[in-house]
């Protein structure tokens, strides 16, 4: 499960000089694992928060590897009569897309070394060698999973572990805007856990604006970029804060590589992706990018024209990069 909670909203936004200031509705709380805030302006001020709760609470229901119940829950312990809901379909197509666009990178099925690693929600192995990783490695490939007519999720061998987590905050972002524009509402801001959502505008006439942190090990936070949101969405992928120690002292970072099965070599610190199109699909690529490293990213975004990007990379010397592909603000 990649660490997410890299962004944080800006709560200074400098005036444009207009006096007519618009109310906004706030609403904050806790929402799959981390915590959620979310902002709209809506003529009636009417607040939503029950809706969204609902929304939250089917998601987890379909998607949650942490609740035992849920669909996915289900059919990773072998259930094959679960007949999956539209939001389960939805996410399972975006990432078989991503997926193939990034030659296996993006892998929903890394699940059960995510849990073999201590990762994830299941029991972690002790002494996890490369003899049990390579045996664990033949029941990683999304390619063996299949959604069929009936809407029921085949899989190649039972051992298969599906874990969305890397798409899924984006994903329950995605919803609630989209919830949000079904009552006519055009400006708001969803925010879970550092995967945002921005579409119009805020209460002082301005585009929606965030800042980016930088990756420090030392738990201290300061901030390498702000940007304004123009009906974009934003994910952050970095492995700089959730990390296992073993008793040697070796990190082993959260994004594993789905070619080995042992945490990615990469040089990548912090990927930060800008689109217009979903933030489930920006919450994928920073994931993928993050395994893929710096110079496998950029090749990537050679023929990727609508996506944006914000870098920071380790040099070989130590020394720490940035690269960016849209104009960030001081």
């Amino acid at each position: 499960m990649k660490q997410i909670l890299i962004l944080f909203i800006a709560l200074t936004i400098f005036s444009c000089g207009e006096n007519t200031k618009k109310e906004i509705v706030h609403l904050e709380g806790y929402a799959l694992g981390t915590t959620f805030s979310i902002k709209y302006i809506d003529k009636n001020s009417v607040k939503y928060d029950k809706s969204i709760d609902s929304i939250i609470q089917a998601i987890n229901k379909s998607l949650s590897t942490y609740l035992a119940t849920s669909d996915i829950a289900k059919i990773n312990k072998g259930d094959t009569a679960v007949t999956v809901d539209d939001l389960f379909i939805e996410v399972f197509l975006k990432s078989k897309k991503i997926h193939r666009e990034t030659n296996g990178i993006f892998d929903p099925t890394i699940g059960i070394l995510v849990n073999a690693w201590g990762f994830g929600p299941e029991k972690p192995i002790e002494n996890l060698d490369s003899v049990k990783v390579k045996e664990l490695l033949k029941f990683v490939g999304f390619e063996k999973v299949i959604l069929n007519q009936e809407n029921k999720v085949i899989k190649e061998f039972s051992e298969i572990y599906l874990d969305f987590n890397s798409i899924a905050k984006g994903y329950t972002v995605d919803v609630i805007g989209r919830f949000l524009e079904s009552k006519n509402i055009t400006d708001y801001m969803v925010e879970i856990g550092g995967e945002i959502r921005a579409r119009g505008k805020n209460q002082h006439h301005e585009i929606w604006k965030i800042a980016i942190e930088n990756p420090n090990f030392d738990g201290s936070r300061s901030f390498a970029a702000s940007i304004s949101l123009e009906n974009e969405s934003i994910a952050t992928s970095g492995n700089y804060r959730k990390f296992k120690v073993a008793e040697n002292g070796q990190k082993f970072a959260h994004t594993l590589d789905t070619k080995t099965g042992f945490s990615s070599k990469t040089d990548l610190l912090s990927a930060s992706v800008i689109s217009t199109v979903d933030c489930a699909d920006v919450d994928a690529y920073a994931t993928a990018f993050m395994a893929m490293g710096y110079q496998n990213t950029l090749e990537f975004l050679k023929n990727r024209n609508d996506l944006k990007v914000f870098l920071i990379y380790s040099k070989p010397d130590g020394t720490i990069e940035t690269y960016s592909t849209v104009r960030f603000e001081n």
